[in-house]
């Protein structure tokens, strides 16, 4: 049960098409001296093995392999191996290898609405009595990187450690707080790659910007201020009488918590854990 000879066929086949990466065919016929010669030998034999070079064109890699009779013969298969140029760079045989994927994709998310543009200056979104519109929203654009990696193990602790978190410096040219982590999922996953089997996971991470941050952006108004240290209700002047009634919106207010004249200021305040973005997700190759 052995493989006594195999030739390679001087048909040539090769596709081309304007934009698109070509693709190449080569055949062998391998002769055997038993039928039940393993399929795997057969392949073997003609001494191609997966993301070989072909021999005229050395970036189509060897992606497909198939085996049939030859002309009906029982001691004779053709070996049928097509090569294209692969999708993935610096594609590895072994997955565990390979450099992780990075796709991009841009979306919207709708938010309060604090500001506005007037002209080409940003001017707190407020009514003519500086009170700001309740429920108001708009949207703004995000953009969404997709990670997908391989790797051994599925680390569930890590990826409930790292889900819903910020980075903490500079991350893709970004400002920390910028971009968040929104969810990683894996997959179990096996290949077998010139006979070797691999079981591993397919890991999805899914990573979100937002240019104005994830931190919260809050008006700094409420319905109490202090004076002397001392909580006391946020009021208004009543146009008819002069007397102080209690606020029916909420009031500016300064840093010190004392009420505020003019447009409340915003506060920004963070409620995500950060981490090093860098660390953990690296950067697309």
């Amino acid at each position: 049960m052995a493989v006594k000879t195999f030739t390679e066929l001087a048909t040539v086949s090769a596709s081309r098409r304007f934009g698109e990466a070509p693709s190449f065919q080569r055949k062998f016929v391998v002769e055997v001296d038993s039928p039940t010669t393993t399929q795997t030998a057969i392949v073997n034999s003609c001494g191609v093995q997966f993301l070989q070079s072909h021999p005229e064109a050395l970036y189509a890699k060897a992606m497909n392999v198939s085996v049939a009779n030859y002309n009906g013969s029982r001691w004779h298969y053709e070996v049928t191996w097509d090569y294209e140029l692969p999708k993935q760079a610096n594609a590895q045989a072994s997955p565990l290898v390979r450099p992780d994927i990075w796709r991009w994709s841009t979306g919207g998310i709708q938010v309060p609405a604090l500001y506005y543009y007037d002209g080409t200056v940003v001017k707190a979104l407020v009514n003519s009595a500086g009170d700001f519109f309740e429920g108001a929203t708009t949207d703004i654009s995000t953009l969404q990187a997709s990670i997908s990696s391989n790797r051994s193990t599925f680390d569930y602790a890590l990826a409930t450690l790292l889900t819903n978190t910020v980075n903490s410096d500079a991350f893709l040219g970004s400002p920390k707080h910028t971009w968040k982590c929104s969810g990683i999922s894996g997959t179990p996953q096996v290949e077998v790659v010139n006979e070797i089997e691999t079981r591993y996971w397919q890991i999805e991470t899914t990573l979100e910007y937002r240019p104005d941050g994830w931190p919260l952006q809050l008006p700094d108004v409420g319905y109490n201020y202090l004076e002397d240290g001392t909580k006391k209700r946020a009021y208004v002047i009543d146009p008819d009488t002069s007397e102080k009634v209690p606020a029916s919106n909420p009031q500016p207010l300064n840093t010190d918590g004392t009420l505020k004249t003019g447009a409340p200021d915003i506060l920004t305040r963070r409620v995500h854990r950060q981490i090093g973005f860098s660390t953990y997700f690296g950067v697309p190759k």
